[in-house]
């Protein structure tokens, strides 16, 4: 399995720059299976790169980082590369059906920014105080092709090696009630084995599954409890629209997932959602109503006033029962996710 790689390994945020030459040293220690591309730079002059990982026919494209403020994705990347060819012995079957093509961070200028409370982790107060998001019109994910610099460096990556049989772009949450994974609409009936891993794999790992039902609201639909659709930038102008608010639908363009279903066959896209934070506090439970949830988000844009001021809120925070997830359970739950959507394209 290949949440197996991180078994006995320590985990810990690293930066984009300090695991750029790990990652270029592995891929040249292992040519026959990796190789490193420079890619260009970001906007503030960072460095863009990525790794073709393996020799199969069938092509996986692997992205992260599109928020900024979601470091997991990012280090779940790095790991499986660097994991993945130490251990390559383990992976051969892997490696010679499927071919990665992997940005393991889109926006180093975004975790740049966001350094602040990462290298407080898991301090609680620190993330509320200082995560920082690109707003609409900045945000990597509804940006392909070409709305930034970033943007048309990836896409142009992904290109060359499309098309791909998956595509996951590895997101995350602040708080939630628990595990999440988003799955694109044309698949939706064909990945009931791969929900069923999934939540399995969540439940193990001591979590909930973040059960929120939309309806619909900003293309997002529900599946079952856990579960939804992905992201379209079509259904979030249609949104804006409807809403009037022309200016604000024109901040999005397509994700990834609509680019990458351009680029031809019939790739299964899958966004995972795993909080940084988990609402743990039992309450009775209506299906579909994360309410716990909801009373938390209402009350922080307070917190944040409160901790520019210099006060704490750790009291109110216990009281929700919020507590970091560990980083390797999260990585482990990405690996889980990726390994259950190779079983199912691999199964097509």
């Amino acid at each position: 399995m290949l949440s197996d790689l991180i078994d006995g390994k320590p985990l810990n945020f690293r930066t984009h720059d300090e695991v750029v030459p790990a990652l270029r040293a592995a891929c040249e220690e292992h040519a026959d299976l990796a190789a490193f591309h420079e890619l260009g730079s970001s906007e503030e002059g960072r460095p863009l790169y990525g790794v073709v990982l393996g020799n199969g026919p069938l092509n996986v494209s692997l992205i992260a980082g599109n928020h900024s403020d979601e470091p997991v994705g990012p280090e779940t990347l790095r790991t499986f590369i660097l994991e993945g060819l130490q251990r390559h012995e383990d992976l051969d079957d892997l490696f010679a059906r499927f071919r990665f093509v992997i940005v393991p961070h889109t926006n180093p200028d975004g975790e740049a920014r966001n350094q602040a409370w990462i290298e407080q982790w898991p301090n609680a107060e620190a993330y509320f105080l200082h995560a920082f998001r690109e707003p609409p019109g900045r945000d990597l994910e509804f940006g392909y092709p070409a709305m930034r610099q970033e943007n048309q460096i990836v896409s142009a990556f992904l290109e060359v090696h499309a098309p791909f049989a998956l595509h996951m772009s590895l997101h995350g949450m602040g708080v939630a009630e628990g595990g999440m994974l988003l799955i694109e609409r044309h698949w939706t009936f064909r990945t009931q084995p791969l929900r069923d891993a999934f939540a399995g794999a969540v439940r193990a790992a001591g979590l909930r599954l973040h059960d929120h039902n939309r309806k619909g609201e900003k293309g997002f639909f529900y599946i079952e409890p856990g579960f939804w659709t992905t992201p379209e930038g079509a259904a979030m102008r249609a949104f804006f629209h409807a809403q009037g608010d022309g200016a604000m639908a024109a901040q999005f363009h397509d994700s990834s997932m609509e680019y990458v279903r351009r680029l031809g066959g019939d790739p299964l896209c899958l966004v995972t959602e795993l909080p940084l934070f988990v609402l743990s506090k039992a309450y009775d439970h209506e299906p579909g109503v994360p309410a716990l949830y909801r009373a938390f988000k209402e009350r922080q844009p307070d917190w944040k006033l409160r901790l520019e001021k210099g006060e704490t809120v750790a009291h109110e925070l216990t009281a929700f029962g919020i507590a970091p997830l560990d980083l390797a359970t999260a990585v482990r739950l990405q690996l889980t996710a990726l390994e259950e959507g190779l079983k199912s394209v691999a199964s097509t």
